[in-house]
């Protein structure tokens, strides 16, 4: 075989060979390059309708006593009877306990003296034996022994002032009482009151004989009517809130003082609008609620709102929509404001 031919076949085949290689390396890769599609959220909307909503608020306070008294003798003296014990109820002018009678029965005698010597002044008096200013003398050192004795009879036989329960006992019988606690305390609980702090912006919708609604946690299940008895004049700086006295008739005794309690208060109805509450969406790091509102143009716009009442699985929009807007209520996740949306339930 002639090489003088050879060598420029075999050269050829080479140059061949590799410029197919570099063609296929500079080829692209099917689908390489090419755009991707843009994808919609899909989201579902709900309309903005506004209602009639009860305008009502609940606070926190505890059950009072309508009166409490400490009973105790104006001086100290030995504890003779006692005649209650802690819970007892009592009524008005029940005999609680007896002090020491000693200085009670020997003013008791002068007194029995001071009348029959008081009787016989007065008819010498009136025969002319006697001058009107010892006359005068006399009665009126009567009628102060008379004024001490009933003073030390109310100190030494101790009733009760008030119907109530026996709430406290600190001295037992043999004691000597020296006037560091008072021998009883007597609480009444018909009725009850409630001291309730109200927010300041409530001011004027509270009157006296507005009836409220209240509940205990010692009573489950029970709800108790009372009524506004008296609003205090002043607003706490501190807390901004104003006092508000509640009475609760409290006829079976049901209520007691210390009772941890909840007080709704109903400030009469309010024209609100009302979305479901897998609308609001909460801000992170701010506590901000918003919601996704639809716009004309199928994209959606972020709106913090102002929110009222939680109630059962809706809330009270009282600031940031308007009625008859389209809101967001399912697909959040995927949203930002001005993203335009694919609606499914429209």
């Amino acid at each position: 075989m002639n090489c003088k031919f050879l060598f420029p076949v075999l050269a050829a085949c080479a140059l061949t060979a590799c410029g197919s290689r570099g063609g296929q390396s500079e080829t692209p890769a099917p689908g390489a390059g090419a755009p991707q599609a843009e994808v919609i959220p899909t989201v579902e909307v709900v309309t903005a309708t506004a209602r009639d909503v009860a305008d009502e608020n609940s606070y926190s306070s505890t059950v009072e006593a309508y009166a409490t008294n400490n009973i105790m003798p104006q001086t100290g003296a030995r504890i003779r009877k006692i005649n209650v014990e802690v819970g007892d109820y009592v009524v008005k002018g029940q005999v609680l306990a007896e002090m020491d009678r000693l200085q009670l029965e020997q003013l008791e005698l002068q007194i029995q003296n001071d009348e029959i010597e008081y009787a016989r002044l007065k008819g010498l008096y009136e025969e002319g034996g006697v001058s009107q200013s010892d006359f005068e003398a006399a009665e009126l050192g009567y009628k102060v022994r008379k004024t001490n004795y009933q003073n030390l009879l109310e100190n030494t036989i101790l009733r009760s002032p008030i119907n109530g329960f026996v709430t406290a006992r600190n001295f037992d019988v043999g004691d000597m009482f020296a006037m560091s606690a008072p021998l009883f305390t007597v609480q009444q609980v018909i009725p009850v009151k409630l001291l309730v702090g109200i927010s300041e912006s409530e001011y004027t919708k509270v009157k006296k004989g507005d009836t409220v609604s209240i509940t205990v946690d010692a009573l489950p299940g029970r709800s108790f009517t009372g009524k506004v008895n008296r609003l205090y004049p002043t607003i706490n700086a501190a807390t901004h809130t104003f006092s508000a006295e509640v009475l609760v008739n409290n006829a079976d005794k049901a209520l007691r003082p210390g009772m941890y309690a909840r007080v709704s208060v109903n400030f009469g109805t309010s024209h609100r609008i009302v979305l479901p509450d897998r609308c609001i969406v909460k801000q992170e790091g701010t506590g901000q609620r918003f919601v996704y509102v639809l716009k004309s143009d199928d994209t959606v716009s972020y709106v913090p709102v102002t929110l009222g009442k939680h109630t059962g699985f809706e809330y009270e929009v009282i600031d940031g929509i308007q009625e008859g807007e389209l809101i967001v209520q399912k697909g959040q996740a995927a949203l930002k404001d001005g993203v335009k949306v694919q609606v499914l339930n429209q």
